[in-house]
This record gives structure tokens, C-alpha cells and sequence, in this order.
């Protein structure tokens, strides 16, 4: 495996004293830019099976790691296309945990991490949400102070996974509604089951339906914008874009911009 190094996150912002900071502009780049992208939907969408494929995709061939709290799911799909990956099954969510398995996994050097799901670390056993009521038991049952101590977790997290010197693939699921089609219920997916806004952070959010079709909600990638995908092969449909994104060179000089302008 190639050496990812380590994450790096913003430090403290060191005091003035009176001095000028050194101010320095450059050229823009995605010079070592790595992915980030969400998956949403509700159970039954194709996930798991759909996030896989992106991150062997995304991987090059490589092993890569899936942080699992579906009981297993993904370990169902191993070997399946020739998608290879290690696993670290867990049953308790605190958010710090997945920061410190980020960490680990970025010192085995693993080119992606597939976290399926994300939305356990918000709503599961002691999850965000579970550690904000432990913590407004302290304050009274206060849980607007709870959310002192939620809130930095959560942060963290988020934090960690836009850190993370390789890929990072993420699924969550959807708080599911009934609504009337032409007289039949139908079950349909909403926002995710995660912070609110969480998809903002993400290069690329799509969604999956029942029928396993997917759809580009946001996308920084000029390829996969709007796209609508049934059936996708996630490492050739997804990954296969968002490669040849990241690693396409901005256009320079003079040309470059008298082609803008038309």
C-alpha cells in the first residue's frame, strides 16, 4: 500500500502579539485532493452494494477499509466483482471512536474508507444524540447545555473524516415517509438520518430509491452534476468521474481564459 501519512487538522490559532501575519496567495490545485462523498437512502436501496463499488473504484485496485455498523452487510459482498476490503465491525457509536478508527486506518494506509453507516454515529447507542442526553442529565435535564458537550463531539467527527488523507465514501440512512401515488401509498426517503446539513460537507451527495436508482443531489464534480443513474456500477459510474476530476490539471494561460470568457 501506498503511505498516506497522517491527518492533518487545523491547529489552535496562535496569538498575534502584535506581529503581521505573513499573508501568501498560489494557484489554484487539486493536487492531492481525495474524495468525499455521501450516500443517502432507506433500507433496501442498494447502499451498501453501491458504496462499495465506489470505494474499490475510488481505491484503484487497492484493499480498503469499510468501518461496518450494519451487523455485517458489507462482509456479504466480499469478493463479489473483485472487491477486496479489510472490516472493523463495531456495536457502539461514539463519535470519538470513529475519529480514532480514522486514525488507524489512515496509519494502515488504506487508500479509502467506506463508513456504512454514518448514521449511527448521530442516532445510535451513544451516538451524538445519546451523548447529548447524557450530558443534559448533568445539567438538570438541560439539553440545550447538553449540547455543549455533543456538539464538539460531532464537530470532531466531521472533522476527521474531511482530514483523512485518502477517500472517504460515507452512507446514511433516510427517515422514510408514506405519500399518496395516484392513490397507493409509496414509501419514499427524505433528508438523512444525520446532522442536519451533514451533505453540505461532502464533494458529492446523492441519493438512492427503493428501486435502486440513484441521483446526484450536489455534486463538485462537473461530470456527475444532476446525474441520474438506474442500476449504477458504483466504480465505473462514480468513481470513474470523480477520478479523472481530481486528477484533471486547471487550464492555464491566456487561452485558457479567452475560452472562459466565450
Amino acid at each position: 500500500m501506498s503511505q498516506l501519512g497522517q491527518p492533518v487538522r487545523p491547529a489552535p490559532r496562535p496569538a498575534q502579539n502584535g506581529a503581521t501575519p505573513q499573508i501568501a496567495f498560489r494557484p489554484a490545485s487539486k493536487a492531492g485532493r481525495k474524495a468525499r462523498l455521501s450516500i443517502q437512502g432507506m433500507s433496501g436501496s442498494g447502499k451498501t452494494w453501491t458504496g462499495l463499488g465506489i470505494a474499490h473504484g475510488l481505491s484503484e485496485g487497492q484493499k480498503f477499509a469499510v468501518i461496518d455498523t450494519e451487523k455485517g452487510a458489507a462482509s456479504l459482498y466480499a469478493g463479489v466483482g473483485g472487491i477486496q476490503f479489510d472490516t472493523c465491525p463495531i456495536d457502539r457509536y461514539d463519535p470519538r471512536d470513529l475519529v480514532r478508527i480514522l486514525d488507524a486506518a489512515a496509519a494502515a494506509s488504506y487508500p479509502t474508507v467506506f463508513v456504512d453507516s454514518l448514521s449511527h454515529f448521530w442516532k445510535g447507542t451513544d451516538g451524538t444524540l445519546d451523548q447529548v442526553e447524557k450530558a443534559s442529565s448533568r445539567y438538570g435535564g438541560n439539553k440545550f447545555a447538553g449540547w455543549k458537550d455533543g456538539t464538539p463531539m460531532q464537530n470532531d467527527m466531521v472533522a476527521a473524516i474531511l482530514a483523512y488523507p485518502g477517500h472517504v465514501v460515507a452512507s446514511m440512512r433516510s427517515y422514510t415517509e408514506w405519500v399518496l401515488d395516484g392513490g397507493k401509498p409509496q414509501r419514499v426517503g427524505t433528508r438523512p438520518e444525520q446532522r442536519k446539513g451533514i451533505e453540505y460537507e461532502f464533494d458529492v451527495a446523492v441519493s438512492m430509491d427503493i428501486d435502486n436508482t440513484l441521483e446526484v443531489l450536489k455534486s463538485r464534480c462537473p461530470a456527475l452534476n444532476r446525474q441520474v443513474i438506474k442500476r449504477p456500477q458504483g466504480a465505473r459510474d462514480i468513481a470513474g468521474p470523480l477520478l479523472a476530476w481530481l486528477s484533471e490539471a486547471p487550464a492555464q494561460g491566456p487561452a485558457a481564459a479567452a475560452d472562459d470568457q466565450q
